[in-house]
């Protein structure tokens, strides 16, 4: 329970309650437990206070000392705290959803499990704090500094963390979803077990050596960290090389527009495939013209062990397959309907690449296609892919004059 000798104190204004931390500087105001919502608090010096469980939820904070203070398990939310004092603080568990942290100093405080949902703390200096298991979602981190702030665990989805110092920071097992990280620096930052999916980056994003090993392992870093947990499984899963032998053994990109008119394509080939024992990937261009697909066709083409291409919809796949025929050494098997004609471009990567582009297959008919499929598709690309792998063995032996 609260003083009340200490809530009578603060009840007469911020000037008195400064005046007599002023007498009594070594004091410790007992407040635990207190109402304090919507309380007009700005400046006030509540350093080294026991405010454990108060209820401060929308108080004006704004400039408040909160060095060393317990704020462990207090409601905070939609609070006013911009450039507060908060330096190693505890704020174990507290409720600050909505908070508005500008520029606050956090320093060595402690926010483990604290629940920061939507809260704003763009600039706030969180270097060393410890935000483990810390709620963070849809929080403003903008130009933040994490220097080797404790993150472990915290969930960081669709958080702003544009322009944030994550210097050394532990993010080891940390939810980035949708995170925007574009300008940050998370050189050297522990990463090992982060959850990163559709994470915003940019070329001002630094990557800088992060670590992906888990304590006690040999330390492995990378610079990259959408392919970091990609690159920690090859090392310590035999069963993901598995998965990337086989998908380079049968695995088939299915290329296409593949709208209302012909999903019947894309469904039929994908279950001769299956029946075959290949295992078809599907990369459907009728989506959004504002996505980029390039480097997906890319990625997805170079795992295959050949690639369909229906060419039927001249908008269908001409910048693609401009972009990545040269550049994949996989057979490329164009398809298209009786009737129409390829796009213009298609003739010249045939002449250019040849090796594993084949000419198109006209097809009358979907079931034409099907009854075709082994004799005029698979057989040929087998073969074609069996002597690409041999070309790619051959050693260079140059000439001597």
């Amino acid at each position: 329970m609260a003083s009340e000798e200490h809530l009578n104190l603060l009840q007469q204004g911020v000037e008195a309650w400064n005046a007599w931390r002023i007498k009594e500087p070594l004091g410790r105001p007992d407040l635990r437990g207190a109402y304090l919502g919507g309380a007009y608090l700005n400046g006030g010096d509540f350093r080294r206070a026991d405010l454990g469980e108060a209820n401060l939820g929308g108080a004006f904070l704004n400039g408040a000392c909160l060095f060393k203070a317990d704020v462990s398990g207090a409601h905070l939310r939609e609070a006013h705290l911009r450039k507060a004092e908060l330096s190693e603080a505890d704020l174990t568990g507290a409720q600050l959803s909505g908070a508005r942290m500008m520029e606050a100093r956090l320093k060595r405080a402690r926010l483990d499990g604290a629940v920061l949902t939507e809260a704003n703390l763009r600039k706030a200096n969180l270097g060393e704090a410890n935000l483990s298991r810390a709620d963070l979602t849809l929080a403003n981190l903008d130009g933040a500094d994490l220097r080797m702030a404790k993150l472990s665990g915290a969930y960081l989805s669709c958080a702003n963390l544009s322009g944030a110092r994550l210097n050394g920071a532990d993010l080891r097992g940390a939810i980035l979803v949708e995170t925007n990280l574009a300008n940050a620096d998370l050189t050297g930052c522990c990463i090992y077990g982060v959850s990163v999916w559709n994470v915003k980056l940019n070329e001002r994003t630094e990557q800088k050596n992060l670590i992906i090993s888990a304590w006690g392992e040999p330390e492995v870093a990378v610079d990259n960290i959408e392919v970091a947990q990609f690159v920690y499984l090859l090392l310590h899963d035999e069963k993901i090389r598995d998965v990337i032998d086989t998908v380079g053994r049968k695995g088939v990109l299915l290329l296409g527009r593949f709208t209302e008119g012909r999903i019947a394509v894309l469904e039929r080939l994908r279950d001769e495939l299956r029946k075959r024992g290949y295992l078809p990937i599907v990369f459907n261009f009728d989506k959004p013209e504002t996505k980029d697909f390039t480097e997906t066709v890319r990625l997805l083409a170079g795992l295959s062990h050949f690639v369909i291409a229906d060419v039927t919809n001249p908008k269908s796949a001409p910048l693609e397959l401009q972009a990545t025929v040269p550049e994949i050494m996989v057979p490329f098997q164009p398809i298209i309907e009786e009737g129409e004609e390829p796009f213009a471009m298609l003739r010249d990567l045939w002449i250019k690449h040849r090796d594993w582009v084949f000419e198109p297959v006209h097809y009358s008919s979907l079931d034409a296609l099907v009854g075709a499929l082994d004799k005029e598709i698979i057989g040929p690309a087998e073969v074609r892919f069996d002597e690409l792998v041999v070309r790619k063995a051959e050693k260079m032996r140059g000439r001597h004059v």
